[in-house]
């Protein structure tokens, strides 16, 4: 079978939008899936979620329940967000977010995902945007007829399994990348958190305090200062990460500040902590520590000092508060030897994160080839 060229409701059983609102909080519960839980990358992020009440979830999907294999995607303010529900998933489409159920007999689910992903179909979504006073949107009207051309369902496939074997690599690292992440925390928590640091059978304790360890303001020990706006459309692609308060949010040729350094959220994603193990820009919702002062001690120990919103209307964090509070500072040689001990495990993260970075870049320049015909599989 050769190429064809229909549109997209012809190779789809059905394109379907969620609801236009939003549910009553619940504590647990099946996942309303937003748009803060799909990557530029084509992944579902369930890190953070919403849920909907089992009671409720009936109504939130009564025009349609995701399943495995479909693609959603987002269609008004956040565009250009894609991903594929895996097996499993139980949830229901949140505000803004629709889905294309694929009709296997026509087209691969991972090849329309990647299909979605190409510059080819951002530029079709980018004529059909309507641009609005306060967000953009895509039309679902319209959506449905947009025109591609797609391979035979076997070439299909081949492409969807050359393309993935890159994204499975990434998840694989992204695995590995979290365990070595939580053995470092583990490791600060036992010192740190429970006091069982080594040689604390030896050290007195007075008021819940080992000896020669001090509780101070967080403003006597480091200096949060501020980052520097940076719009999307004014960044050039380059090889340093632009970090925002829900971490990298997209890259720049040129750095604004020197890492090793800390990025602390100021706005949004309030408190947020990430570590620069390069030169980065961090762009005006976030604070940074600079590398004279950023520690792997200090970079774990941030989470714990209950950074909270204080700036009415939008949340962020204030600077002076965020001074006040206090943290219990050890004694220099046990922090130095804290950071001796993780060296090895946050280098290895940095050389998982760059070869990710790596894969990733091979993959989006075989992907608009793969998909255009340039390449065959």
């Amino acid at each position: 079978m050769t190429a064809r060229t229909a549109t997209i409701k012809d190779f789809a059983i059905g394109i379907f939008d969620g609801p236009h609102a939003t549910p009553r909080p619940s504590e647990e519960g099946p996942v309303f899936l937003g748009i803060k839980n799909v990557t530029r990358e084509g992944r579902l992020d369930l890190s953070e979620i919403r849920h909907v009440s089992p009671q409720q979830f009936p109504q939130w999907t009564r025009r349609v329940t995701p399943q495995e294999d479909d693609i959603v995607f987002s269609y008004e303010a956040t565009l250009h967000l894609y991903a594929r529900i895996p097996n499993g998933f139980e949830g229901c489409l949140g505000r803004r977010m629709a889905l294309v159920r694929p009709d296997r007999d026509k087209v691969h689910p991972a090849f329309l995902l990647y299909y979605f992903l190409s510059p080819a179909w951002r530029s079709k979504m980018d004529a059909l945007t309507i641009t609005g006073a306060t967000v953009n949107r895509i039309p679902l009207t319209s959506f449905p007829d947009t025109p591609v051309t797609f391979p035979s369902l076997p070439q299909q496939v081949a492409v969807a399994e050359v393309l993935s074997a890159y994204d499975d690599l990434i998840d694989n690292n992204r695995k590995r990348i979290a365990l070595l992440e939580e053995a470092a925390r583990l490791l600060y928590r036992e010192w740190f958190v429970h006091l069982r640091f080594p040689g604390h059978e030896h050290v007195k304790i007075v008021d819940g305090v080992p000896a020669g360890w001090e509780r101070r303001a967080i403003g006597t020990v480091l200096q949060l200062r501020y980052g520097k706006a940076l719009k999307e459309t004014d960044r050039v692609d380059g090889s340093f990460p632009v970090y925002g308060s829900s971490g990298i949010i997209g890259n720049h040729k040129c750095a604004l500040v020197e890492g090793p350094a800390i990025v602390v959220g100021r706005k949004g994603n309030v408190g947020s902590v990430y570590w620069s193990p390069t030169d980065f820009w961090p762009i005006d919702t976030v604070y940074f520590v600079a590398k004279e002062q950023a520690d792997y001690w200090l970079y774990r120990t941030l989470p714990y000092v209950g950074f909270q919103n204080t700036d009415a209307g939008v949340p962020g964090l204030n600077r002076e508060f965020a001074y006040s509070r206090k943290i219990l500072l050890p004694v220099e040689r046990l922090r130095r030897r804290f950071d001796e001990a993780v060296e090895p495990v946050f280098a290895q993260v940095t050389t998982l994160e760059n070869f990710n970075r790596k894969l990733a870049e091979a993959r989006d320049l075989l992907l608009p080839r793969l998909m255009s015909g340039e390449i065959t599989v």
